[in-house]
């Protein structure tokens, strides 16, 4: 009888131990998140991110992501669009989080370099008037601060704070966002 208590006991210990491991190293995630631009105003303004991570050690993991930004600027009655198209590459760490890593906190820095179009090219108004800002390929870095936490073992969430500078851009060069994502663990 001993023996089969001491085997069922091993085997709750394997399957215990096997669905607390988090972040394993060279593990790759596809992560998917959506949030608002944090400008002056917020409202109809929003970006659409698909990302890859592969996890390092101790918590810490390589991003790579393709990006979709949209917002518009006023004009009159007019609402004139803006948008980018950005590629990514970078390194998160591993800042806080309990020993399973369940929850952490983790910061982010990448670097940037993509496109932007404005009024999708058209420089003319109908009013005559002529946007002085014309499209552009941008380049810059990122730095992200993201809440993440498992849902199950493959599912994670994510809640992040975002901030890009670019440069050859003739817009606003400090980009602030907010937003949430799911990370889908191979």
């Amino acid at each position: 009888m001993k023996k089969y208590i001491y085997s069922v006991m091993l085997i709750f210990m394997t399957i215990t131990v096997t669905q607390a491991q988090r972040m394993l190293p060279k593990q790759k995630g596809l992560e998917v998140s959506t949030g608002v631009l944090s400008d002056d105003k917020i409202g109809n303004d929003y970006y659409i991110n698909i990302g890859m991570t592969v996890n390092g050690k101790n918590g810490n993991y390589q991003l790579w992501a393709l990006e979709y930004s949209h917002q518009y600027h006023d004009y009159k009655n007019l609402r004139i669009p803006q948008e980018t198209y950005t590629a990514e590459g970078g390194y998160s760490f591993f800042l806080l989080g309990d020993a399973h890593k369940n929850i952490t906190l983790n910061a982010a820095i990448t670097g940037v370099v993509g496109y932007e179009s404005i009024n999708r090219g058209e420089a003319m108004l109908y009013d005559g008037a002529k946007i002085i800002s014309v499209d552009n390929f941008i380049y810059g870095a990122r730095g992200r601060l993201t809440f993440e936490t498992y849902l199950s073992d493959r599912f994670v969430l994510v809640l992040q704070g975002r901030t890009k500078v670019l440069w050859g851009t003739d817009l606003k060069q400090f980009r602030p966002s907010a937003g949430v994502g799911l990370r889908f663990n191979f």
